[in-house]
């Protein structure tokens, strides 16, 4: 309910995102054996540090990397500049088919720079999206609600999205990010959750 309040929800945020996928081995039955390898994959402002939007998958092919940026590029429209990812050979197709990449682009004045970090070139790594999946991996790793369902446990992930958007502080930032990517919305109430329910009825 309250994800659709917030996935409405229009940013203002910095001129790059960051973009990444995470694996999880999730049980496929509650009852019986079984794995099932699914993706957490989501993207972060660099600037507010919002996660502006993510997606729960079976897959991390170009459709499912689409999905993801659509849903950002809907939330940021024209601000973003450069997309920040890893290796992953379907990230530039994904890209060019949401955002375009300027450098693809007719007129080379409008689309997004598609920065590419290889870690295993040595490289180094996307800094802010990494330390935000330990986060997720450190307080996911005991969830019950991944087993049996992809439906579950992607309601448990956007119940994370919405928790470190919009209830809990950002260490780095000594406040939530929605309050920098959002600053018209006000909640002020010690019960966030309960506003935002409120706001989303």
């Amino acid at each position: 309910m309250i994800s659709k309040f917030t996935d409405n929800l229009k940013l203002q945020v910095g001129k790059e995102i960051q973009l990444d996928e995470m694996e999880y081995s999730r049980r496929k039955y509650s009852n019986r054996k079984g794995i099932d390898k699914n993706w957490f994959i989501d993207c972060i402002d660099t600037k507010t540090r919002f996660m502006v939007s993510s997606e729960f998958v079976k897959g991390r092919e170009q459709e499912e990397i689409k999905q993801v940026l659509k849903k950002a590029k809907d939330k940021t429209e024209e601000q973003v500049k450069i997309v920040t990812t890893d290796g992953l050979l379907a990230y530039p197709y994904a890209i060019q088919k949401t955002f375009t990449l300027i450098d693809k682009s007719n007129t080379k004045k409008f689309g997004v720079i598609h920065n590419q970090v290889n870690a295993s070139k040595g490289e180094g790594f996307n800094i802010m999206i990494e330390r935000l999946h330990n986060n997720i991996r450190q307080r996911t790793k005991t969830f019950r609600g991944f087993h049996g369902s992809l439906e579950s446990a992607n309601a448990i992930m956007k119940g994370y999205e919405i928790y470190y958007n919009f209830i809990t502080k950002h260490q780095t930032l000594n406040r939530c990010p929605y309050e920098l990517a959002c600053p018209e919305l006000k909640l002020s109430s010690e019960n966030k959750w309960l506003e935002l329910i409120k706001m989303a009825t």
